[in-house]
């Protein structure tokens, strides 16, 4: 059985800092493309960030460029997001999401959409105040 769970979320003002965490178990966590999404109320799941089976292959969304810092640690079987100068706009829920490497061709800017993820977690609340 395939677990993936987020963790960090929190209460943070605007301009501060927060990482969040997510681990899979049940798979062979290497062979994983893992992303980020989130949603806020009444708004659409957006992508956020996604990382290669390599820590050095990464892709943002415009809105999180320069801002986030995707990263993941194998032998700790996690992924970590970590979020600076958050504002208001980046109040949501915060969905990891997984999907196997199905080639070595693979093009992350290509993995955006929900559909491109296999398993994911139940979400992590991030509240940005002003």
């Amino acid at each position: 059985q395939v677990q993936v769970v987020e963790s960090g979320g929190g209460l943070v003002e605007a301009g501060g800092s927060l990482t969040l965490s997510c681990t899979m178990r049940g798979r062979i966590f290497e062979s994983y493309i893992i992303g980020w999404f989130r949603q806020a109320p009444g708004k659409e799941r957006e992508f956020v960030s996604v990382i290669g089976q390599r820590a050095g292959s990464t892709f943002y969304s415009d809105a999180v460029k320069g801002r986030f810092t995707i990263s993941r640690d194998n032998s700790k079987k996690t992924v970590y997001l970590q979020m600076n100068n958050l504002n208001t706009e980046d109040a949501a829920t915060y969905y990891c999401a997984t999907r196997p490497v199905r080639s070595v061709y693979t093009i992350l800017s290509q993995l955006t959409s929900a559909g491109d993820y296999e398993y994911w977690g139940q979400g992590t609340q991030v509240t940005v105040s002003s």
